[in-house]
C-alpha cells in the first residue's frame, strides 16, 4: 500500500514535513509513505490552466492518482491552512484529471503553539470533503508544542504523540482498504 505525503509548508526543516518523515518511519508493515513537494506548483492562473497543465501540476496529479491514499500535514497560518497548500489543492481540482475525487485522505498537523494546528486541520478536512476526498475522521493528530517533541531531524520522539500517530496510520491503512473494496 502506498501513501503519498504532502506538506503544506515549503520549508525543508518544517515541523509538518517532519510529521511526514515520521510517518515513513512508523508506517504499518506493508505501507510505504513517500513525500511529494509542492514547491514548484505555480500560483493558480486560469490563463496557464490549459492543456497541458504546467509540468509540476501534472506530475503531482499523477503521484496522487497512483497513491492508495494521501496524508496531508498542515501548518496553521492565520487560523487556517497555508496559502501554498490551498493553491495546490486548487490546481488538483482543475482540468480533466481530478485526483482527489474518492481518494482516501488523512490530515495531521503540528504547531509550536498550544493548539496543534487544530483550526487549520478543521478547515482542511472541510475543504478536502468538498473536493470529494474521503477524509479519515479519527483519530486527530494535533501536535502542539512540537519543538519539544522532535529530534534534530524533525522526527517525532514523544511517545504519547507516536502512539496516537501509529493508531492514525493503522486506521488510515484500514480506511484505505475499505475504500478500495467499496470502489
Amino acid at each position: 500500500m502506498t501513501i503519498l505525503g504532502i506538506s503544506g509548508s515549503l520549508r525543508e526543516a518544517s515541523f509538518n514535513t517532519g510529521l511526514l518523515r515520521t510517518a515513513s518511519v512508523i508506517a504499518p508493515e506493508g505501507v510505504a509513505v513517500t513525500i511529494a513537494s509542492i514547491r514548484d506548483i505555480p500560483l493558480y492562473d486560469a490563463e496557464i490552466d490549459v492543456d497541458p497543465q504546467p509540468a509540476a501540476v501534472t506530475a503531482l496529479k499523477h503521484l496522487i492518482a497512483r497513491a492508495d491514499g494521501v496524508l496531508i500535514a498542515t501548518p496553521e497560518y492565520n487560523y487556517s491552512y497555508s496559502g501554498v497548500l490551498k493553491n495546490t489543492i486548487d490546481w488538483m481540482t482543475r482540468g480533466t484529471t481530478r485526483p482527489f475525487i474518492d481518494k482516501p485522505v488523512a490530515v495531521v498537523g503540528a504547531s509550536p503553539g498550544n493548539f496543534g494546528a487544530v483550526r487549520a486541520q478543521t478547515d482542511l478536512r472541510r475543504l478536502m470533503s468538498s473536493v470529494s476526498g474521503m477524509v479519515l475522521p479519527r483519530p486527530e493528530l494535533l501536535v502542539s508544542n512540537v519543538k519539544a517533541k522532535v529530534n534534530e531531524h524533525g522526527i517525532i520522539t514523544d511517545e504519547a504523540t507516536l502512539t496516537v500517530y501509529r493508531t492514525l496510520l493503522n486506521n488510515f491503512a484500514a480506511f484505505i482498504k475499505h475504500a478500495h473494496m467499496k470502489g
